[in-house]
């Protein structure tokens, strides 16, 4: 658990850090930005872009720098935390990760609530202004959202319908995948993207249920055999940066960078798209294979995961709302 007294120290030599200067270079403000993602993956060179145009259209008054791979200490939930202390500037949230201090960031991985990339958007028309008020009262401001593609069961064995996963130990990375994997029967750990390949390489865990971008980044090939494309949760990355970094900035600068975030949302999209189509294509050259989930495999999760949404919405109260106009807006309410 991240604490203030952990990480005040290190907090206190990166801020420090970042305040040095010289005559030249007097008027620059310099940003870290935590990520635990590594430099390859589609997220962080998002990361990556949005930095670089910061820089170019601030003139370099403003300097993002991305510390990929969790190479400031901080995991992946803790980073609503790390960002609401002033711990670090930025950094790139995975929503669902943050449930212990913010329920409702767990929507979007309410099983089959969204089905594609389409239906997420609409989604998100419902929920992002809870979310903007989830940062304001974490004290921070979003910059950008973006999900995570599809989801898949990356698994050591074959299996032919939901029979063939009882008991099998999977890494999970959030409590509604936990609920998910009880209800088909697998025995799910939460275990943080930091600690899921030591796990795999120990024999921890079994299986990963994640995104084939991760598959990839984890270097999958090494310890599982198939891939599962079962599609069953959505999650997105976003973007967030302490109020008080914010309010240093000018109007300007808040302009610009607002602007620059909002015009480069729908590309960052699209490369989640194509990162799916590109990893998955890597696991395959690795060894792994895709294995169709058939209908009758399909209908049967689907199934022992529909007590789930009305569970989710009684334990977070907050999600009835949004989540039932998004129902009736697809017309499945």
């Amino acid at each position: 658990m991240i604490t203030r007294r952990t990480f005040t120290a290190g907090a206190a030599t990166l801020l420090a850090a970042s305040q040095i200067s010289t005559p030249a270079r007097a008027a620059t403000t310099s940003l870290d930005m935590s990520t635990v993602w590594p430099d390859g993956n589609f997220h962080t060179q998002n990361a990556f872009a949005f930095a670089e145009e910061v820089r170019k259209r601030t003139d370099g008054s403003v300097e993002i720098t991305v510390k990929a791979g969790g190479q400031l200490g901080f995991k992946g939930p803790e980073h609503l935390r790390a960002v609401r202390d002033g711990l670090v500037p930025l950094a790139d949230v995975l929503n669902i990760q943050q449930v212990g201090d913010e329920p409702f960031m767990g929507v979007e991985s309410i099983p089959f609530l969204c089905g594609s990339m389409d239906e997420l958007k609409v989604l998100h028309k419902y929920v992002r202004p809870e979310y903007e008020k989830i940062a304001a009262r974490n004290n921070q401001k979003i910059l950008y959202i973006v999900p995570w593609p599809t989801q898949y069961l990356h698994l050591k064995v074959r299996v032919a319908d939901v029979a063939g996963l009882k008991n099998i130990k999977i890494r999970v990375p959030d409590k509604n995948n936990i609920d998910l994997c009880n209800v088909i029967g697998m025995a799910p750990v939460m275990i943080p993207w930091g600690e899921t390949i030591p796990a795999l390489a120990s024999g921890a865990v079994a299986g990963v249920a994640t995104s084939s971008v991760s598959g990839v980044d984890g270097k999958f090939w090494e310890f599982l055999k198939y891939v599962y494309p079962t599609n069953h949760v959505w999650s997105s990355q976003m973007l967030t940066m302490n109020l008080d970094s914010w309010k240093a900035l000018s109007a300007e600068q808040q302009t610009t960078i607002a602007g620059i975030a909002e015009r480069m949302e729908p590309g960052f999209w699209a490369n989640s798209l194509k990162a799916d189509a590109d990893s998955l294509n890597r696991l395959k050259e690795g060894g792994m294979e895709v294995m169709p989930v058939s209908d009758a495999m399909m209908t049967d999760i689907r199934t022992r995961a529909a007590p789930l949404l009305e569970a989710f919405l009684k334990r977070v109260p907050a999600a009835d709302k949004p989540v039932r106009a998004y129902l009736a807006e697809m017309k499945r309410g």
